[in-house]
């Protein structure tokens, strides 16, 4: 299963009604539960042969406060931890102002141990970041106001 296929089944499993879920093809497994106060719980063991990424739970300090935006935006695609730029005291990937491409990398979230870039869903110019590094994000909350150009 590929790291897309993953996010799109974590998108699918946190907007539903389902509490549990396990696939299984081969070596590999996926089980996804929603915990008692709505955190996702993940384990993915890889096959042998890969570098093993197994994680257990998806936990926050403090809940985030989802904050409501009027006009464009890029939103999270899944719950985790939000971060600016690749890595620490390297240069952001965006900033106020820049114009991004369709598919560029504008942040990256930290979900179950695994960095994964957040990519611009259609060609925009960043006009505000909502985040700072390092804070939570919830599905489906506002990362950047963005103006489609």
């Amino acid at each position: 299963m590929t790291n897309r296929e993953i996010k799109d089944l974590m998108r699918f499993f946190d907007g539903s009604d389902i509490t549990k879920l396990k696939i299984k093809n081969g070596d590999f497994l996926i089980e996804l539960q929603k915990g008692l106060e709505g955190n996702t719980v993940v384990s993915a063991p890889a096959p042998a042969a890969a570098p093993v990424a197994v994680a257990s739970s998806v936990e926050t300090a403090a809940t985030p406060v989802v904050e409501e935006v009027s006009g464009d935006s890029i939103k999270s695609p899944m719950v985790g931890t939000f971060y600016t730029a690749p890595a620490p005291g390297a240069e952001p990937f965006v900033k106020v102002g820049t114009v991004v491409k369709k598919g560029q990398a504008v942040a990256i979230i930290e979900a179950m141990k695994i960095m994964n870039e957040i990519e611009a869903e259609f060609d925009c110019r960043i006009k505000e970041i909502l985040l700072s590094d390092g804070q939570p994000v919830e599905f489906d909350m506002p990362l950047f106001v963005v103006e489609k150009v």
